[in-house]
């Protein structure tokens, strides 16, 4: 299997990497095309009035190629599918993340960017994310994990616009619970901005709190990541909605 690598939390990072090592002690040929620099909270973000610049990023597995891009992660996506990457691929990965991609977090992450990237240029993609620092053992288990799923993956029948999201809670491999599928949590951020002044160039404002939310409902993602389950769930295009029409009659949106 061909599997296509990209993150926000810039090529070298300890998540990108496992991914890379599991994925290459299982076969699998890799071709890496990942931020140069942090690019995290970046969204579906791309780059249009400023060029990217591409290096050959060294790394010592010949099935792995890597390029470290100046741009973002769907920068590297584009990029990487159509210029840099010359054989076919069969599966994007983007993580693992320092860091949980879970509820409302999907909406302003680059790595889950990234993905929704892969599946609109047709790939079975997947977002993979650990919670904050966690060891590297852990990211070593999570990532042969990662990579057996998309193993399977792969050959699954998916609509359009769909990618996996995959979390892994704070916890050690062996204290693990099984992962289930779970939906998205709505609970929202709790955020504010702290203000300051400055003598010379005036009011400026920093982003404060610990990337609080509102409770989580049960059962959501969030609340069994935070019981301890790597959590599966599918996303895709939001007018894919089973009540779309009702929906819309209720609107009164026919003509």
């Amino acid at each position: 299997m061909h599997i296509f690598l990209v993150n926000d939390d810039g090529i070298g990072s300890g998540g990108i990497m496992a991914l890379a090592r599991a994925a290459s002690k299982r076969g699998h040929r890799v071709s890496m095309c990942a931020p140069a620099a942090q690019q995290s909270a970046a969204s579906q973000r791309i780059t249009l009035a400023e060029p990217l610049y591409v290096s050959p990023y060294p790394v010592e597995d010949e099935n792995v190629t890597a390029f470290a891009i100046t741009g973002t992660p769907t920068d590297c996506v584009r990029l990487g599918l159509l210029d840099l990457v010359k054989e076919p691929v069969d599966v994007l990965i983007s993580g693992i993340n320092d860091g949980h991609n879970s509820g409302m977090a999907v909406h302003y992450s680059g790595t889950v960017g990234a993905a929704r990237e892969g599946s609109l240029n047709h790939l079975h993609a997947i977002a993979a994310s650990i919670a904050f620092h966690a060891t590297q053992l852990m990211l070593d288990h999570f990532a042969d994990y990662v990579i057996r799923v998309a193993e399977k993956y792969v050959n699954l029948a998916l609509p359009p616009a769909v990618i996996l999201n995959i979390n892994a809670p704070d916890r050690e491999a062996d204290e693990m619970l099984p992962a289930v599928f779970a939906p998205l949590s709505t609970a929202n951020f709790v955020d504010s901005y702290l203000r300051r002044e400055s003598p010379r160039a005036g009011v400026y404002y920093w982003l404060a709190g610990g990337a609080m939310t509102e409770a989580y409902p049960e059962g959501s993602d969030q609340d069994m990541l935070e019981k301890g389950h790597i959590t599966l769930t599918f996303m895709g295009n939001p007018a894919d909605d089973d009540n779309r029409v009702d929906r819309g009659i209720v609107l009164g949106v026919e003509n």
